[in-house]
């Protein structure tokens, strides 16, 4: 049976789990869907999320509860792991304007500036073209990061608002700087889920 976790350290973690039991269900798939919080929930795992939030909090909560290295090298041995705007940011491997205490998975070969978009009120809905849809998808950008560099040809563009990629692909891992878990289109979970089908 599936089993998605996605780290509910702090963030939008409801909204992503109940995406994520929906797109399992579009897709006829028995499955479940936790929420993680100790390392000793990852036996058995299939997928993570990591969800949006605040990354300073979530970056130091992570390394406190003993989920970093863990994770780190699931995600190195393969694991299907999805990150979403300050999820992004845990991802990458370089992050511009982090402070010095806060450690990421560094996982993806790309360059992000964390909080790029400006404050919370320069908020905004905008149509996303993906790479594996024909129809436009609802992002939903909030304070979020910016992906300014690719860092290997390993990563692979799969969204952009207009001609600047949003969303990015490596192997096992999707990083996005949008919210697809706030929008009512299962479209991007589905897309992950496949990974682990």
């Amino acid at each position: 049976m599936v089993r998605v976790g996605v780290i509910g350290l702090q963030g939008d973690v409801n909204e992503h789990i109940e995406a994520t039991r929906k797109a399992l269900e579009n897709l006829g798939v028995a499955g479940e869907v936790v929420w993680l919080r100790k390392p000793e929930q990852l036996e058995g795992i299939s997928a993570i999320i990591i969800p949006g939030g605040e990354s300073t909090t979530i970056s130091q909560l992570i390394v406190k509860t003993g989920l970093l290295k863990p994770v780190k090298r699931l995600g190195e041995e393969g694991l299907p792991i999805m990150g979403t705007c300050a999820g992004l940011i845990m991802l990458s491997k370089e992050v511009i304007g982090a402070t010095p205490e806060q450690r990421f998975l560094e996982l993806l070969d790309v360059r992000v500036n964390r909080n790029a978009y400006g404050r919370q009120v320069d908020s905004f809905e905008a149509p996303i073209k993906l790479a594996f849809s024909d129809d436009s998808f609802p992002g939903v950008f909030i304070r979020a990061p910016r992906i300014v560099e690719l860092l290997s040809e390993r990563v692979k563009p799969i969204a952009w608002l207009g001609d600047r990629v949003v969303g990015v692909e490596q192997d096992n891992l999707i990083g996005l700087e949008f919210h697809p878990e706030l929008t009512d289109d299962m479209g991007v979970h589905e897309y992950f889920l496949k990974k682990i089908l």
